[in-house]
Order: structure tokens, then sequence, then C-alpha cells
């Protein structure tokens, strides 16, 4: 039997903002994308504030 591929799932959605992505407005970062770089930016320190909240507990 031939063996089925399946494919990553296509992001749909912007990771910051949650809008959805349009293909001639997308920002490409890392593996995954978001809508400008406004919002890969925020995703940024959204994390990197997790991150230090999670070390100082």
């Amino acid at each position: 039997m031939p063996e089925t591929e399946t494919k990553p799932e296509q992001q749909t959605n912007c990771l910051s903002c949650n809008k959805p992505l349009r293909r001639k407005k997308t920002y490409y970062r890392n593996g995954k994308y978001y809508c400008a770089k406004k919002c890969y930016k925020a995703f940024l320190d959204k994390q990197n504030a997790d991150k230090e909240q999670n070390e100082a507990q």
C-alpha cells in the first residue's frame, strides 16, 4: 500500500493579532507567518516577557 504523505497545516491567521493572512501581505520569519513586521516584533516582545516571567518564578 502506498503511504500517504501528510503536509503540515498551513497557518491561516497571524500569531500576534489573529488576523487572517493574505497571500500578498505576509511577513515570514523563523518558519511562521505574520501579517506585518509590527506583529512579528510584538510577538517576540510577548514571548520574551513570558520567558522572563517564568524565570522569575
